[in-house]
Parts: C-alpha cells; structure tokens; sequence
C-alpha cells in the first residue's frame, strides 16, 4: 500500500468498523505499527515468533475493540497498539514465569533414573494431596521420599539418615519407592487428574 492510497486514523478505524475495507486497514495495521511494538517485544526478551504472535494478537484486540466502540481515541493507534502488546507481552512473561517455577520444583538432574512421576513433586498443595499416596507406600519409601522432595537431602545426606550402606543402596531403593507410586496412580485415575490439575494451574 502507498502513502496515497493509505487510511488516516479516522478513516482506519471507519474501515475497521464497517468491514468492507477491512483486508486494507489490517494491512496498513502490520505497515506503519508492527515494527516498533516488534522492537518493544525482542527489547524485553521475546523472539521473531513472540513479536509476529503478540503483534498478531494485538492487531486482533484492537479490531475488536474498535468494532465494540470502545476506543475512544483517548489516544494515538499507535499508543493504543504499543499499549496492547506491552499487556499481552507481561502477561505471557507471568504464564511462562509460572510455568519454570512448577519445572524448577523438581530436580531432576539429581536422579535422572527416576520414573515420570517424579516430575510431579513439589506444588505444596500437590504434596498435601499426595502425603495419603505416600502413607500407603510404607514406612521405609515415605520416609524415603520426604527427605528427598520434602526435605531436599542429598543422597549422601539421606544415608545419615536411613539405614543403609551407601548412597547407591538408598538411590535404588528410592526408584523402587517411585515405581510403587507411579502404579498407585495408575491404579487411581481421579487421584492422577487432580494431581494434574495442579501442576497445570
């Protein structure tokens, strides 16, 4: 599109209402805005991918809100654009702060052997709903497994305090423990969902 033929903001936000030079003004939209709301995303840690998806999500916001009739012109579209995308840039930065936290919970560069449950321990409110799963693995892996995820010992440190000869012992043993819940779950679908619900909030 050239400079003749493009929309001024009030005539942008017309095509933008009635739909019938929709195609034009989305196209004027990515022209004249994309490149800086894309420089604000990789400025703060975003890839290409994230600038063109919040660029993308930001351009469909602000249709609708358009077409809602609550842009009020308060401000520049370009303002209102930068506005958006800083929004939905924060907000993807929050979800993806969640997320590593609930991977960080678990180490699993300790114990690599270890079976996919092991991935699921850590979530306070996940320990409390496991801790009634742990009472009925008995009393040498629950207290095996309190001290590794409850407690965050080392293995040298848990044969301090287990009856075990060396680390080694106490490493398999632990695996043996998890493979005894990894079947209580599977044996206990609800209890599985629920525990998958929390590791997904």
């Amino acid at each position: 599109m050239n400079a003749k033929n493009s929309f001024s903001d009030s005539a942008l936000l017309e095509a933008l209402k009635d739909k019938r030079n929709l195609d034009q003004a989305v196209r004027q939209l990515y022209q004249e805005h994309s490149a800086i709301t894309r420089s604000f995303i990789m400025g703060r840690g975003g890839s290409e991918q994230d600038a063109d998806d919040i660029f993308q999500e930001t351009v469909i916001s602000f249709i609708d809100t358009v077409q809602k009739g609550k842009f009020r012109s308060e401000s520049s579209i370009r303002t209102f654009l930068i506005s958006i995308s800083k929004n939905l840039w924060l907000n993807e930065i929050r979800k993806r702060s969640r997320s590593d936290n609930r991977d960080k919970v678990f180490e699993i560069s300790r114990d690599q052997e270890d079976p996919g449950i092991s991935e699921t321990i850590g979530d306070r409110e996940l320990k409390q709903q496991l801790q009634k799963m742990l009472d009925g693995l008995g009393d040498a892996c629950r207290k095996i497994l309190t001290l590794f995820y409850y407690e965050n010992l080392s293995m040298k440190e848990m044969v301090a305090h287990l009856h075990y000869e060396n680390e080694q012992v106490v490493r398999n043993k632990k695996y043996k423990c998890l493979q005894q819940l990894t079947g209580m779950l599977k044996e206990n679908p609800v209890a599985a969902k629920q525990i998958t619900e929390l590791i997904n909030k």
